[in-house]
């Protein structure tokens, strides 16, 4: 797949940054300091290239596969019909995601990306179903390279139509996890026991069979570097799509909130094609699994929020997203007495003028 790579542009502008620094030094004076929420906004501000920054139609989308590592028995969750019964229940708003997403003024989408089985049309349900699941990694790739390329672009579609300049995304299946460490791994070489293991409550028993499978599939693909020919040998179909839609959001400079390991995983690979993604990001999570400290810290970053939460990926975004909003109020909302000030510290020439890019990379293969 060749990409533009052009396309995303670095958020790094030391104009703008002192500016923003500057305009919220002058409000701590009478307000006080408001400790993390100010790096936040101005990473926001420089996101959107602007003093005064604004989010319009926040979406949050959630990616839904299945994944052939799961017939070795990696999850503890019963495989039949498991991944199905989420969506459906994220669709008929029986999760709190969804739940917090509708009271967040969050709207919320889910992808049928690679379910194991068929799914009923429904009006938040979106059917780009590349197969039905991937493949066993341990026994062959979890996806053909022409696989990898068609969720990419589906992804990228997806992301070219959705409305707002926000998008949280997050990845729910069986298997999703082992599928996402053994990308991390392989992209970073981070022991994949350090991202597999869940913590002191996890048994010895269960950790060192996910370990004979993981590495199992580590040797399969020992040869396999390109990131799209990592992604098909590990899968799977929904972080295929996130690396997409991670791409043409970071092109429209529109913020990207990843929850979860199958996000981190897509990132990560959308980071090996085109760097400057992850300034676009930050970052949630859902659930306190140890290996997701450990993808956190290859990017260098921690959550948002750390609630203690064990729930599904996304409902970290949710809650954070009222965060997000209020740091961009720094910026934007005026207090009374304030001068309202410019958009920009000077002329658009001084950074880069306004951005002209196009709402969807140009992909071939």
């Amino acid at each position: 797949m060749s990409v533009n790579r052009s396309l995303i542009s670095p958020t790094s502008n030391p104009s703008l940054e002192r500016a923003l620094r500057d305009k919220l030094e002058r409000r701590a004076e009478t307000a006080g300091s408001l400790g993390e929420l100010e790096p936040l906004a101005v990473r926001i501000g420089l996101m959107q290239n602007t003093l005064k920054p604004r989010f319009v139609d926040p979406q949050i989308v959630v990616f839904a596969a299945d994944h052939g590592l799961a017939v070795d028995g990696v999850s503890s969750t019963p495989l039949r019909s498991a991944t199905s019964e989420s969506v459906q229940q994220l669709l008929t708003a029986q999760l709190p995601l969804a739940v917090f997403a509708n009271i967040q003024g969050m709207n919320l989408s889910v992808v049928d990306s690679g379910v194991a089985e068929s799914l009923a049309p429904h009006a938040r349900l979106m059917a780009r179903k590349i197969a039905h699941g991937t493949r066993n990694a341990r026994v062959s790739a979890a996806m053909s390279v022409e696989q990898a390329h068609a969720a990419i672009r589906a992804g990228m579609e997806i992301a070219d139509g959705l409305p707002g300049n926000v998008v949280a995304c997050a990845g729910i299946g069986i298997g999703a996890h082992e599928s996402a460490a053994l990308l991390l791994s392989r992209l970073t070489d981070c022991p994949v026991r350090d991202l597999v293991h869940a913590g002191p409550e996890m048994s010895p028993d269960h950790l060192a069979h996910l370990l004979i499978v993981t590495q199992g599939a580590q040797g399969r693909h020992r040869e396999v570097t390109d990131p799209v020919e990592v992604l098909a040998a590990f899968g799977g179909f929904e972080m295929a799509m996130m690396v997409g839609l991670m791409l043409v959001a970071a092109s429209k400079r529109h913020l990207i909130m990843a929850d979860g390991m199958a996000a981190c995983a897509a990132l990560m690979v959308a980071s090996r094609i085109a760097a400057p993604v992850t300034d676009y990001c930050v970052f949630c999570r859902s659930h306190g699994h140890h290996g997701l400290d450990q993808a956190l810290h290859l990017f260098r970053a921690s959550a948002l929020l750390e609630l203690g939460m064990e729930s599904t990926d996304g409902t970290g975004a949710t809650l954070a997203w009222p965060l997000v909003r209020s740091a961009a109020a720094l910026l934007t909302e005026v207090v009374e007495g304030e001068d309202p000030g410019p958009s920009r510290p000077a002329e658009d020439s001084m950074f880069g003028g306004p951005s002209t890019r196009s709402g969807v990379l140009d992909a071939a293969g």
